[in-house]
């Protein structure tokens, strides 16, 4: 599948037997507009819940990605199979569905897309929603298959902070990057790692859509990138993704997420290198 879909390719495929609609909304203090909607849902959409079953709970980092095993268990759970072709949307546009997206290409599921402009859109187009509800689901065969090139930790990033063939792109806002602006989580430091790249998550969306891939294609070759590999980080592993997401539009590199993201390396208890 394609990185994205639209709102009227999906309109168009609701009722294929392979197709499972994903809703990964999670609410965000981070993001100033309100939700287009809590109560509607596409219809058949299946809730993945990213803020209580898809992370690592053993780790007091916020988002990070789970165990395969326990990945796998989650997916089966929601009827989800290994030839399932899977859409993810948010109720922001887009904001936490390419976490979502990422999370299955990290588990080897790669027959999976965003919707661009999500429920947003979809609501404004006039398109058919039905109220959220419980439901349980006849168990799927889904099988995880880690692929631990897409996932990078601080070790990694640390190894790599001087090389030119890796560069680190940094989604959170330029206040933020620059250590201008205090971060929103307690014990935290401010600014970035040396030689990252602040590309702020907004600047690949417009009214909750992707940029279009010619001006993406414009972005990216801004950033002067070449041929490097590109890990991504913000704040707690979401907007990384989204950034990702993005670059999938535009480049070719190898790509992979910062999962600790600056949650984990600006903790004031810890000795990363931080500048502004």
């Amino acid at each position: 599948m394609q990185p994205i879909v639209s709102i009227e390719w999906l309109h168009q495929h609701l009722t294929d037997s392979d197709l499972i609609i994903l809703d990964a909304s999670m609410a965000s203090k981070l993001v100033k507009e309100e939700p287009v909607s809590t109560e509607l849902r596409i219809p058949g959409a299946r809730f993945f819940d990213l803020k209580n079953t898809f992370l690592n709970k053993e780790t007091p980092l916020p988002n990070t990605i789970p165990s395969p095993d326990i990945f796998e268990r989650a997916c089966q759970k929601l009827g989800i199979n290994q030839d399932s072709k899977i859409v993810v949307y948010d109720f922001y546009g887009i904001y936490t569905s390419p976490r979502a997206r990422w999370l299955f290409k990290a588990m080897g599921h790669n027959a999976v897309a965003v919707l661009d402009g999500g429920l947003p859109a979809w609501i404004k187009a006039g398109l058919p929603v039905e109220p959220i509800q419980e439901e349980t689901y006849e168990k799927g065969d889904f099988q995880a298959n880690f692929q631990a090139e897409l996932v990078r930790d601080a070790n990694y990033v640390l190894d790599h902070l001087h090389d030119p063939n890796v560069k680190v792109l940094d989604a959170r806002g330029e206040g933020r990057f620059s250590g201008q602006t205090p971060e929103p989580r307690a014990g935290m430091k401010s600014g970035h790692m040396p030689n990252a790249i602040n590309l702020p998550y907004k600047k690949v969306l417009k009214d909750g859509h992707l940029l279009p891939k010619k001006e993406m294609k414009e972005l990216f070759d801004s950033l002067d990138l070449g041929d490097a590999s590109l890990t991504f980080s913000c704040g707690s592993g979401i907007t990384a993704c989204v950034i990702m997401l993005a670059s999938e539009i535009a480049t070719d590199n190898p790509k992979s997420v910062y999962d600790g993201s600056w949650s984990e390396w600006g903790q004031e208890s810890k000795d990363f290198p931080v500048v502004k």
